[in-house]
């Protein structure tokens, strides 16, 4: 992507990475990190043609998937054809996500809830299960769940993503050591707000109290966090598996 420059490479010539939620924020970030970094990347994105605009920008052989993370089917559907295509899959980066609305518990209702835990919780399990059997197959693999401080805290007004987001956590670290020896680790990562487009889901008075925890006083920028997940994607992550990696601006206590 034009504009995106990297110092760390991470060797991912000849790497094959999915990046879910690739059309923006984080995701279309990290995309553009790989693909500079030599990697072979497939943008999946609900949003078929803002999914293709950005592999058109990373150029190479990135290539566009749509899928709707919240079907089991487009999922298992789309990982095929990435593997199709590439004939391998060696990294899933999980970036979809929804903030959901900013309301007090009490006024969350049943389907505001299913609707969050469906992208945020459901949307990265099927992924991961998905890309499991080629990457044990091949003996390799490297999975990065995008979960989020909040999961380890909890934030008010914000009960249904806060709780999906703890869901990733635990999920990764089961994941992990069911893949542990496999040659497959999977790890996530917890930041404080980041400045992309899901804030516009979210109430100023919301964003102001995530900033006000971070002893570093700002938000996070998509490329801080891009550069933490292409280690964790890399052949460079070795040994951690079942971790979860604060990038919080010292807001994590634990």
């Amino acid at each position: 992507m034009a504009g995106f420059e990297t110092t760390s490479s991470y060797g991912f010539a000849g790497r094959v990475a999915l990046v879910t939620g690739g059309a923006s924020g984080i995701g279309r970030t990290v995309a553009a990190r790989l693909a500079a970094s030599g990697a072979d990347v497939a943008v999946l994105d609900r949003d078929a043609g803002a999914a293709r605009a950005v592999a058109d920008e990373l150029g190479g052989n990135a290539t566009a998937v749509a899928a709707d993370v919240t079907s089991s089917q487009e999922v298992n559907a789309a990982v095929a054809s990435v593997e199709e295509t590439f004939g391998r899959l060696d990294a899933l980066v999980c970036c979809a996500g929804i903030g959901g609305d900013s309301l007090h518990t009490a006024d969350v209702s049943d389907a505001e809830w299913r609707r969050v835990f469906a992208v945020n919780c459901d949307g990265v399990f099927y992924c991961n299960r998905a890309v499991v059997p080629g990457m044990v197959e091949r003996g390799y693999g490297r999975i990065v769940n995008v979960a989020s401080i909040a999961g380890k805290e909890g934030n008010p007004m914000a009960a249904a993503y806060s709780a999906s987001k703890a869901a990733v956590i635990g999920m990764t670290k089961a994941i992990g050591k069911d893949l542990a020896g496999t040659g497959v680790l999977a790890n996530s990562i917890a930041p404080a707000v980041i400045e992309t487009p899901i804030l516009e889901q979210l109430s100023q008075e919301h964003i102001d109290y995530m900033v006000s925890r971070i002893p570093l006083g700002r938000l996070g920028r998509p490329e801080e966090v891009a550069a933490l997940i292409a280690f964790l994607a890399s052949e460079e992550c070795s040994f951690a598996t079942g971790a979860c990696f604060d990038i919080s601006g010292g807001r994590a206590t634990y």
